[in-house]
């Protein structure tokens, strides 16, 4: 029994003839005629005395059709619910963002959230790429902006921009002088990456053209999971970072911050939501919020290489032991 069969019925009665009711429904008379005699096996009950002219319902035929007139009813509620639900903007939201975008995303995105959907209540969490995948399918969370692909069959990318990368050096390196950053030889070693982060080190790594992180210093080791530590390791001479561009906006020495040459590497941001998210124009509403905070440079159409993080073998490797 299907809801379409349910239509031809309630059709059928009030037209009272096969033609006119197949035009009604926008099908061929043969093939409403099939869907009722279908429907009509499977619930071993006539439902229309053909041998009437005009057409009409047998006793049970009256109740049966009285009963699916109700569905299509109730069937037409859902879907006015659901066209409502996708395009409330009031309720709570839950977000997952990634640690390393957070910090110098989300005051700025909250603060426009609040001006135009002044009755969402948002919560915020911050987290590393492999939690809020698992918060999202389990649903702990709503939203996650993150760095994608995930290659996660089981969430759905809504793509919001692209952030380049940029090389953070300190005032004796041999490039600090220079317009752009091309990685050097005995930088490799030198390169700091941040622990559990395993997405956003795997794109530093292939940036780098490296398979795995090497040691920094021999008299030391690190386990840390801020940029902003990074950056202070970067100023006491302890390595070099590539860091995402919008972490060096609020920075006053710009100029040991180094773009590289087009084609340039860049993340691409997203929201990432499970299959059955449907506050559909709330996203609309997070995609303009964001893009309004953007800087200028970040939403140039320059030459860019995204940088793929889910099938790097440094990745696969590391979340294998998670």
């Amino acid at each position: 029994m299907t809801i379409q069969q349910l239509k031809y019925i309630v059709a059928l009665d009030e037209e009272r003839h096969f033609a006119k009711a197949a035009e009604v429904c926008m099908v061929s008379q043969p093939g409403l005629t099939i869907q009722l005699k279908n429907l009509e096996e499977e619930i071993g009950i006539k439902i229309f005395d053909r041998t009437k002219v005009p057409l009409t319902p047998t006793v049970l035929g009256k109740e049966i059709i009285n009963r699916a007139r109700k569905i299509l009813r109730e069937t037409n509620e859902i879907r006015d619910f659901v066209v409502n639900e996708k395009n409330t903007l009031e309720g709570e939201l839950k977000i997952g963002v990634i640690s390393t975008l957070s910090p110098y995303l989300i005051p700025l995105f909250i603060k426009v959230m609040k001006e135009i959907t002044p009755k969402v209540h948002f919560i915020i969490k911050e987290a590393n790429t492999g939690q809020l995948m698992h918060d999202v399918e389990t649903g702990a969370i709503d939203v996650a902006i993150m760095a994608t692909p995930t290659g996660n069959k089981n969430l759905i990318e809504h793509p919001v921009f692209q952030e380049p990368f940029v090389a953070y050096l300190n005032k004796e390196h041999p490039m600090a002088k220079e317009n752009f950053y091309e990685i050097q030889p005995g930088d490799k070693p030198m390169l700091l990456l941040l622990q559990n982060e395993y997405c956003y080190n795997a794109q530093l790594l292939d940036i780098c053209g490296l398979k795995a992180p090497g040691p920094i210093k021999d008299q030391f080791s690190y386990d840390i999971s801020s940029i902003e530590t990074l950056k202070n390791l970067v100023r006491a001479e302890l390595g070099f970072a590539i860091i995402p561009e919008l972490s060096t906006l609020n920075e006053k020495e710009k100029e040991l911050f180094k773009p590289f040459k087009d084609p340039k590497p860049v993340r691409e941001i997203s929201f990432v939501v499970s299959d059955t998210f449907s506050k559909k124009l709330l996203l609309e509403k997070m995609n303009e919020a964001i893009w309004s905070c953007l800087p200028d440079a970040i939403k140039t159409n320059v030459s860019y290489r995204k940088i793929r993080w889910n099938d790097s073998p440094y990745f696969v490797d590391a979340i294998s032991k998670v």
